[in-house]
């Protein structure tokens, strides 16, 4: 189950690191990076906020799946489709409308905001199409296809490359759209990846046992019931992303380079933490079906075994991300100064990665199990009260420059899987009903 969502998520990965490569040979390198940098964790800290909705309609469809109810699965997809659709439209024209003013207050420099605005306003008219995917997602999840998902990442990221490449140098009569022109590659793909997922629901083998057309009704009780278990993940996610979005400001404060630097790395690390996304939705899925066919212990065992795998596969990209870190920064920049800064940087979070996984995975457990409210207060507690004040004290306040801001990160993350595993080897966890 694990090996489709782990495809797909790395699919995802190579798009970030060939999008980040495309834009790290434009003139200008330092500013563009910086710029893409503060975009795309802008853009991503606000679609976090309602993507989070993926994981209410995955935990809820595994339960009812879990119990044999099929048609129950069904309806949680149609509501979740509501909600994505009248969010994407709202919050996709009003991240359009203030992309300036967004980046404008993160970004220490003009040119930045510029390039970063341009980039984060196109992402944004993709938002409702994104959001759609985002239930559709969640309900293949839930009844364990994950190879649904694996299909739409091809589709949505082979052409997220083409577009992008297209509108990024202005190939084949498009035009040349610098930065901007990743937005634009962004927004178009994830248009066809709607269409993708929508002639899916239309097999046979889908739309008759979940009779999700047949049987469409809004409820309120399947609403209110996504709502309470996506809220808590959605203030853990827009945390960490508007934490990272901080901790790359603070790096902006040190220099432009070690800005650039230290979103070079954060796209490098997309290489190991995809992968665990993959395992967490395996893990997630196994875990909540278990849970509802009342097989606990075997919803323990899914949850550690998969903890097990997710940590073999970060030692083995930790240990290139250490030993050999050129190879990596090479496919990303060719801007030897950005890369002379971020190889140290790259070994820390090489290092730190390694456990960054098996927290993923219990997190994910807790999630099935309906304690996602634990989880965010876990995010609360590592990420602004450990990791961002550390950052500022290492790299700031003790002169440790972008070097110094890196080595809060290792802290952060072995705070944050010592306290989901410690939830996890609870049983309070597992009483929680939904």
């Amino acid at each position: 189950m694990a090996t489709p969502a782990v495809a797909g998520l790395s699919f995802q990965m190579v798009v970030s690191i060939v999008n980040t490569a495309m834009v790290g040979r434009l003139e200008n390198t330092q500013v563009e990076l910086a710029a893409m940098g503060l975009g795309f964790l802008g853009t991503w800290a606000i679609t976090s906020l309602f993507s989070s909705l993926s994981t209410g309609t995955h935990v809820l469809t595994a339960r009812r799946h879990g119990e044999g109810n099929q048609v129950a699965a069904g309806e949680v997809l149609n509501n979740s489709l509501l909600i994505c659709a009248v969010l994407g439209v709202i919050f996709g024209g009003l991240g359009y409308l203030f992309s300036y003013e967004i980046i404008d207050f993160f970004s220490k420099n003009d040119a930045v905001t510029r390039e970063g605005a341009a980039y984060m306003k196109y992402q944004f008219l993709g938002l409702p199409f994104f959001l759609l995917i985002v239930s559709y997602r969640g309900f293949f999840y839930g009844i364990g296809h994950t190879k649904i998902f694996l299909f739409s990442a091809i589709i949505i990221n082979l052409f997220n490359i083409v577009f992008n490449y297209l509108f990024i140098f202005g190939k084949l009569g498009f035009p040349r759209m610098a930065l901007a022109g990743a937005g634009v590659g962004s927004a178009v793909s994830m248009t066809l990846g709607w269409l993708f997922f929508l002639g899916v629901t239309f097999m046979p083998e889908y739309r008759k046992p979940y009779k999700y057309f047949s049987h469409f009704s809004v409820s309120r009780d399947v609403i209110a019931q996504i709502v309470k278990i996506s809220v808590p993940v959605s203030a853990q996610n827009i945390l960490i992303l508007l934490g990272f979005l901080s901790f790359v400001a603070i790096t902006g404060i040190i220099g432009t380079v070690d800005q650039a630097a230290s979103q070079v790395v954060i796209s490098a690390l997309f290489i190991s933490l995809m992968p665990c996304f993959g395992f967490g939705i395996a893990g997630q899925t196994l875990v909540g079906q278990s849970i509802g066919r009342g097989e606990i212990r075997l919803a323990y065992a899914y949850g550690y075994e998969t903890a097990k795998l997710t940590t073999i596969f970060t030692t083995l990209l930790g240990l290139v991300f250490v030993f050999a870190p050129d190879a990596v920064l090479a496919v990303i920049t060719n801007n030897r100064e950005v890369i002379e800064v971020a190889r140290p940087i790259l070994r820390i979070g090489g290092v730190a990665q390694v456990f960054y996984g098996a927290g993923i995975i219990f997190a994910n457990a807790l999630q099935a199990g309906g304690a996602t409210v634990y989880v965010m207060m876990v995010e609360i507690l590592t990420h602004w009260i450990i990791f961002l004040p550390l950052t500022y004290l290492f790299g700031i306040t003790f002169h440790g420059g972008v070097k110094g801001a890196w080595l809060a990160l290792p802290i952060y993350i072995l705070a944050y899987t010592g306290m989901n595993l410690l939830k996890f080897r609870s049983t309070s966890w597992l009483r929680i009903r939904i």
